[in-house]
């Protein structure tokens, strides 16, 4: 790390006072932010800055150091930070700090240069700091991560499921640095949530060193020690909301409120510095009716892994095997990729399979206990970062517990492979509370994440495989139970060696013309079943596998609407599904036909698979009574 010479003192001083500044001058002008921990912060984010390895002409180098910015709220102090170390003109950032449609937003993006993690829900920036981190280890890189942090978020337990991981794996190349004003909007951080911050970080292992937040040589000083200790280091820094101008110093109210343009007068007069209030509302104005800032080009590696060769399996077995020894097979044709790939877990190898992976390669392998929340934010910023990074756990904890983790993921443009079992209503036995039955309308709402469902183990085989040579963000759900091979009418696996998956195809398993059956996940057995017990009847139905849910075939449609009816058929809240996604598809395309929607209504019931499927009319006898109803109708 750097060490300041003399005359880079004599820089930032001065850079401290027009930070502040520029601080003041784009709250007042937008109305609106957070300038009380930014003045607080400013002296801290201008040192790290300084002392770091950056290139702002290259704000993607390779080797630089990561600067995480967890309490994103502080923007205009790093906007002011990066504006004033070149990474794009300082003025642009004041005239257009809130302006609708500018990257300036009133929590910082990714699409800013030197942003290198959208924040704003607290808490979440030391999991990503590790993330940064772990993608130095396994690059093999020396670069440093730093991760500043608002006192207030320090009462989210996120953070210290992030302080453990970071020490159980020897995270030492990561400083957090903690902007302690002790105000937050609701007043002093002792009143409204009382804590030993100090104590908490030290009882989880990490080295804490206690400092002036507002004085230079301090800040360089531990910061040159930090990166020299040989374990975690946290900076506890003391500060003073506002500091800089004494109206607004221990001011709670200025955590979020701007001040007036009077008073913006004022503060100008403190601190000598020219009050351009008027230029950049000028200014403003025009960028208003567009010319703004574009966004950085933020770079993204295309994967070439070796695929292998895929498996063909001829008996029952369970989705989630087949992902696992998919992955293992990855694993080991691609050992000395230059992408490297990972695997995450929390506490369930056994369950979700990765036990073969850990054995393949250990230090690709990543254990993050029962810390969910935790886990999803290192897993996602680490695949920023040229690693192809898959998270597997059960569907409840790694899509329920930890939507707001997804959604901020999916604002970062992560690629991460989230992985999960014990989706739908095959968990039975454990109940209402492991039964993942909302997957399909939650990643509704997130709109870069896509959505898959494999229908037997061979199909799981080939998306796994597919999905390795992907970018972006993917969620695969499978359910717990064997799961019987799917097989064309010959009795050959339809789903065979010569199969191609393509992301939004429908797959026609049955044909027929009485009405159409579409279906996605675990219950493709039951309409299987139904399919083959009607046709034995003299019912001919068309029988078709949906994998992509939130994707829905239009081809397959307009097939399907010729029978006049369609029933579909998931394992998932009926209200927010597969049948909803037809349904919209439907309307879309101006197709007509009349629409069963089979699935669940209700928190299910604990019993067996098998059990619960019947309470749900989700067996192949009550399939097959709700198509003869159609086909009656009809």
């Amino acid at each position: 790390m750097k060490h300041l010479s003399p005359l880079d003192w004599e820089t930032i001083h001065p850079q401290a006072v027009k930070a502040r500044a520029a601080i003041l001058q784009m709250t007042t002008l937008a109305n609106s932010g957070h300038p009380g921990g930014s003045m607080s912060s400013i002296d801290m984010l201008l040192t790290v800055y300084a002392m770091a390895n950056i290139k702002p002409s290259e704000p993607y180098w390779a080797d630089r150091d990561r600067i995480i910015i967890s309490n994103g709220h502080i923007s205009p102090a790093v906007y002011s930070t990066l504006g004033l170390n070149g990474f794009f003109p300082l003025d642009d950032a004041i005239a257009e700090y809130r302006l609708a449609g500018s990257i300036f937003e009133g929590h910082i993006e990714r699409e800013v240069p030197g942003v290198e993690w959208t924040s704003g829900n607290l808490g979440q920036g030391l999991s990503a700091g590790c993330g940064f981190a772990l993608a130095a280890r396994l690059h093999k890189k020396n670069y440093q991560t730093f991760v500043l942090m608002g006192d207030g978020e320090q009462q989210k337990g996120q953070i210290s499921e992030a302080r453990r991981f970071a020490v159980k794996y020897k995270l030492n190349q990561l400083t957090a640095i903690i902007d302690y004003n002790q105000l937050q909007i609701g007043g002093s951080i002792h009143t409204v949530m009382p804590q030993d911050i100090k104590a908490n970080w030290v009882s989880d292992g990490w080295q804490v060193l206690e400092i002036d937040g507002h004085n230079l040589q301090q800040i360089h000083d531990a910061l040159h020690q930090a990166v020299q200790l040989d374990s975690p280091v946290m900076i506890l820094a003391h500060t003073v909301m506002g500091k800089g101008i004494p109206f607004m110093e221990n001011q709670a109210k200025y955590h979020g409120a701007a001040i007036s343009e009077s008073q913006l007068v004022e503060a100008m007069l403190i601190l000598g510095q020219e009050n351009r209030h008027d230029y950049y509302q000028e200014l403003r104005n025009r960028r208003n009716a567009g010319n703004l800032t574009k966004a950085a080009s933020i770079p993204v590696r295309q994967p070439h892994f070796h695929l292998g060769t895929p498996m063909l399996y001829t008996s029952a077995t369970d989705n989630r095997s087949a992902w696992g020894k998919a992955i293992a097979e990855l694993a080991e044709l691609n050992k000395d990729s230059d992408i490297p790939l990972v695997v995450f877990d929390c506490d369930l190898q056994g369950s979700v399979k990765t036990n073969e992976f850990e054995q393949i390669t250990p230090n690709h392998f990543f254990q993050g206990g029962i810390m969910e929340h935790n886990i999803a934010v290192v897993s996602g910023a680490l695949s920023t970062e040229n690693a192809s990074v898959w998270w597997a756990d059960f569907g409840m904890f790694g899509i329920d517990e930890v939507y707001n983790q997804h959604r901020l993921n999916d604002i970062n443009k992560t690629n991460l492979k989230v992985i999960t079992t014990h989706v739908g209503l095959d968990v039975g036995e454990d109940g209402r509370t492991h039964q993942c039955i909302d997957y399909i309308g939650l990643m509704r709402n997130l709109y870069h994440f896509r959505l898959l469902c494999p229908a037997d183990p061979n199909q799981t085989d080939r998306i796994i495989r597919w999905l390795a040579n992907q970018t972006g963000n993917w969620l695969v759900c499978m359910g717990r139970s064997k799961l019987p091979v799917i097989l064309k009418s010959d009795g050959s696996a339809f789903y065979d060696t010569g199969y191609v998956f393509r992301y939004g195809q429908a797959d026609l398993l049955r044909d027929g013309s009485a009405a159409a059956i579409v279906v996605t996940g675990t219950p493709v057995g039951n309409a299987l079943a139904a399919a083959d017990m009607l046709a034995a009847e003299g019912i001919q139905v068309q029988l078709w596998y949906v994998s992509s849910p939130l994707y829905i075939d239009g081809e397959m449609l307009a097939s399907a609407t010729g029978s006049g009816s369609i029933i579909t058929i998931e394992d998932h809240n009926v209200r927010s599904g597969l049948g909803i996604s037809v349904a919209d598809r439907l309307i879309e395309l101006r197709l007509n036909c009349r629409l069963y929607k089979l699935g669940v209504g209700e928190y299910p019931v604990s019993g067996t698979s098998k059990a619960v499927y019947q309470w749900a009319g989700l067996n192949p006898e009550s399939i097959v009574q709700t198509v003869k109803q159609a086909v009656k109708n009809y």
